[in-house]
């Protein structure tokens, strides 16, 4: 059982950059896909960007392409979401989520538990 916790939220300016990451325990990510979805009070929750077990592949959502990099340090069975030119309307809980998937898929077993991004305007 995979175990992932996310970290590096908080609260930014708009134009600011944040950097979360995803780190897993009791399993890998090493040979995992890897996504990042956020979810706003009273929205649905929204796909944002995913990468594949090795590294190779991505896929970003449109409302981030340009903004935000996935990458992934399989080493350190590590992901990372690098946030550029935030935006309010990025402010929401981000999850991070992974499962033996192809990037394009939206169906993930393990979750973590979520870390805020607020952006102020």
């Amino acid at each position: 059982q995979v175990q992932l916790v996310e970290s590096g939220g908080g609260l930014v300016q708009a134009g600011g950059s944040l950097r979360l990451s995803c780190a897993a325990s009791g399993g890998t990510l090493r040979t995992r896909a890897v996504a990042w979805f956020r979810q706003a009070p009273g929205k649905e929750r929204e796909f944002v960007a995913a990468i594949s077990w090795s590294g190779g592949g991505t896929d970003y959502g449109d409302s981030v392409k340009g903004r935000f990099t996935i990458s992934k340090d399989n080493a350190k069975s590590t992901v990372y979401l690098q946030m550029n030119s935030l935006k309010p309307e990025d402010t929401a809980v981000y999850y991070c989520a992974a499962d033996n998937v192809a990037t394009q898929s939206r169906s993930y077993r393990y979750w973590g538990q979520g870390t805020q991004v607020t952006v102020s305007s």
